[in-house]
């Protein structure tokens, strides 16, 4: 994929070497991506992802009632993205991506996983877990799978060492549904868990880190905060009293506690010597939707369409052993760019036996580069499409006619100009038509039986979203 393209970083390359001083940025930027951390040892890596979390609900977005300090705190130590995008507006595909580092369609993963368990990423799929697995490093997941509930599916199965968490969509937050497919687990073994989900996902992520200290380690950290059913504890409820709306209060609380998890991994990592060789991405697996309580700010639309609102998101990344403190990188970047850049730092290899899809961010957050990494970006679930190019971007909405946004001006994508750029319209028309004609057709239809899962669970747990 080529990679140039109008939008311009932050930082300009002779900014960098004057924020960093001539000594250090000769030695930084002759460091190479992937060499062993101070000692010998590899870069540890971590991989937050949070779920249907709005776009303007952090700190460093300028959300001004929902606290997230720790967020905040990561945000401004390393790179900030203010063009971030998921490759898909909804959960288990935007995953599946994240995980092979390439555009889910390619493999047919476009869509939740529909009526059968065994709907999930599929076996010919290499994950950034079986090439960090390679490359040495112990592997563990802690959180939401949903990439398959079958046996050859389960995570352990697709590269990780260790699987605390569930299988499915969406799980309770205070009721571990033993008896159900769709148990809390621990490996492969059902878990009566007693602690409020996102409370007990940061303990299992703390104790992670603690038993592969001495060891170069990888953890997908995917919480399933701030995603349905809106449960909290009365904990973290009673930090946002003065916030009127109950979905709002509630969803604030939720969030609160994922991120106070984050501060604990932070701490634990503090704590351990490692805070400076550990790569840490953070980002959500995609807009926030209407029902939550969420915000997606001066964003169109929310999760499940292709405008801004449910693909751009919260999108960080730190390294403070190679990457400075407080890089706004301004050029777009996409889920899919997380498995080429952690196997860069790791000095792992790309697949060579399939069209990868991901950026190395690297050598253009330290400066190295100053292109813009993508020339196209391509979005399709179904009939809603997008194609971006650099400030551009083109929406196919189901049966509408294409629209045609300058993001540059219009975040909000208010202003349609494609009656005024019929021409651009219809090149950017066919470079999605060749995209697609790279694809495959999905391999399920929507999601039927997550629907009556999530039903279920809603069934099971008492109205109250408060446990004391």
């Amino acid at each position: 994929m080529e990679k140039h393209g109008p939008l311009t970083e932050h930082l300009s390359r002779r900014d960098f070497l004057t924020l960093l001083g001539g000594g250090t940025a000769a030695l930084w930027l002759h460091s190479l991506i992937g060499e062993e951390a101070p000692g010998g040892r590899k870069p540890n890596i971590i991989v937050i992802l949070s779920d249907d979390q709005g776009y303007a609900d952090v700190g460093f977005h300028g959300c001004k009632d929902i606290p997230t300090p720790n967020l905040d705190s990561l945000s401004s130590s390393g790179v900030r993205f203010t063009d971030g995008h998921v490759s898909c507006p909804v959960c288990s595909p935007t995953r599946a991506g994240l995980m092979t580092g390439r555009y889910q369609q390619r493999y047919g993963h476009e869509m939740n996983p529909g009526g059968a368990p065994e709907h999930g990423l599929p076996l010919s799929q290499i994950t950034l877990a079986n090439l960090l697995k390679t490359a040495g490093y112990a592997t563990g997941i802690v959180g939401k799978w949903h990439l398959g509930m079958t046996p050859e599916l389960h995570p352990q199965k697709r590269g990780f060492d260790e699987f605390f968490g569930f299988l499915s969509g969406a799980h309770s937050y205070l009721d571990p549904l033993l008896g159900t497919p769709n148990a809390i687990l621990r490996g492969t073994e059902p878990v009566d868990e007693k602690e409020y989900l996102t409370d007990a996902f940061t303990r299992e992520a703390v104790s992670f880190i603690e038993r592969y200290r001495k060891h170069p380690f990888f953890l997908y950290l995917p919480y399933n905060a701030v995603h349905a059913p809106l449960h909290a504890t009365e904990k973290y409820l009673s930090r946002f009293k003065e916030i009127s709306n109950e979905r709002r209060r509630t969803y604030a609380a939720m969030l609160s506690a994922m991120d106070d998890g984050i501060g604990a991994v932070l701490k634990k990592l503090t704590d351990t010597g490692l805070e400076k060789d550990t790569l840490i991405f953070f980002l959500s697996d995609n807009g926030g939707p209407p029902g939550n309580g969420s915000s997606n700010g001066p964003l169109r639309a929310y999760k499940a369409t292709v405008y801004e609102g449910g693909i751009r998101v919260p999108y960080v990344l730190r390294w403070p052993a190679k990457i400075p403190a407080g890089v706004v990188y301004q050029n777009p970047v996409i889920s899919l760019d997380v498995l080429p850049t952690a196997l860069a730092a790791a000095g792992g290899k790309l697949p060579t036996d399939r069209p990868m899809d991901g950026v190395n961010l690297l050598p253009y957050v330290t400066g190295e580069k100053s292109d813009p990494l993508h020339d196209l970006l391509f979005w399709r679930m179904r009939e809603n499409k997008a194609v971006r190019k650099g400030n551009w971007k083109l929406v196919v909405a189901g049966a509408t006619p294409p629209q045609l946004f300058d993001l540059s001006k219009d975040i909000g994508e208010t202003n349609d100009l494609a009656g005024q750029k019929p021409d651009f319209v219809k090149k950017l028309t066919g470079a999605l038509a060749e995209w697609e004609s790279q694809m495959v057709p999905p391999l399920w239809s929507p999601q039927v039986r997550l629907r009556q899962l999530r039903r279920a669970v809603t069934r099971r747990v008492r109205p109250a979203t408060v446990r004391k």
